[in-house]
Order: structure tokens, then sequence, then C-alpha cells
């Protein structure tokens, strides 16, 4: 007659292991859940500072602050107007921006809307906004913000009056004939 084969024997080390093992996994998905929760504490943060330096920029323009406009400005800003070939360095905005202020003219925008978006990185920020102005009536500004010494500051910002469609080709024509063809 053959022996029969011995019962399988459970690791003993396995067994004492398990009441180590399942406590620190379930501490280790807590964490990643708390590791989320805080990352999405964060992100609500920085689009929170984002949308008040877009505050903060408008309200000194409208204001005529130029040191607390350009105090939002990063080093290597530039500036999109409405106009084709506004492309304004921040050194040259300044100077445009100076000499209308000094006259006491500055320009006011109320936001109506608007949406900010930060990078995984969360150095980097993007944002589009509709605005009201009473001259130019809807406008649209959008742009990228940079952490820059620990403070979000605008890199660039695009300033644009939104064409209806059903109005676009006339513009265009209009536009061409200005430019002479």
């Amino acid at each position: 007659m053959l022996n029969p084969a011995p019962p399988a024997r459970r690791p003993r080390l396995a067994l004492r292991l398990v009441p180590t093992i399942v406590p620190a996994l379930m501490l280790q998905f807590a964490a990643g859940g708390l590791a989320a929760q805080s990352a999405a504490v964060e992100e609500s943060r920085a689009r929170a500072d984002v949308s008040a330096v877009l505050d903060a920029l408008h309200e000194a323009a409208s204001e005529t602050d130029f040191d607390g406009y350009f105090s939002l400005y990063a080093r290597e800003a530039v500036f999109l107007g409405t106009d084709a070939t506004e492309r304004w360095t921040r050194e040259a905005f300044m100077d445009y921006t100076r000499a209308r202020f000094d006259t006491g003219t500055g320009w006011t925008y109320h936001m109506l809307e608007r949406h900010v978006s930060i990078a995984p990185d969360a150095r980097t920020a993007w944002f589009d906004e509709r605005l009201e102005n009473a001259n130019l009536g809807e406008t649209r500004g959008s742009g990228v913000l940079v952490l820059e010494d620990g403070r979000w500051k605008i890199a660039q910002y695009n300033l644009t009056i939104p064409i209806p469609n059903e109005m676009a080709r006339e513009v265009a024509r209009r536009i061409r004939a200005l430019k002479g063809g």
C-alpha cells in the first residue's frame, strides 16, 4: 500500500504576516485617498488664487494703478490686444499703459464668466473669461499664468472681441478692405 501524501501545510510565516499586511494595505489605500483629496484641495486653492490675480488685474486697470497692475505680470509677459498688430512685450506694454494711466484713463472690464485650469505640475494655469466693457461690449480674455517666485503671474493675456458667426464674413471683408485687399 502506498503512503498517502502528507497534508499540505500552510506556511506559518504567511499567517503571522496577515495581521501586519492587511492594516498596512488599508493604510496605503486610505493614504492614497487622502492624497487625492489633498490634491483636489490644492487645485481648488490654485484656481481661487489665479482668479484673484485676474480680479486684481481688472481692478488695477480700472483704478489706473500702474504698479499694482504690472506687479501681476511675469517678467517675460506678453499682452495680445484686440488689433492684429498688438503684440506687446511687458516693457512695451508698460510704456503704453504708463502714458495712458498718467492721464487718469484706465480700462474697466467686468467679468461675466471665467474658467481656470491648473496643469498637473501645479505651476502653470490657463484661463478664459467673458468680460463686459462699456466701449467694446462683450470681450474675451484668455491666457496663461505661471508660478514665479511663489506667486501666480500672468505670462500671457489675450484680449479679443468675439464676433458672432453670422457676422464673421462681413467683418473679414471689411478688415480686408481696410488693409487694401
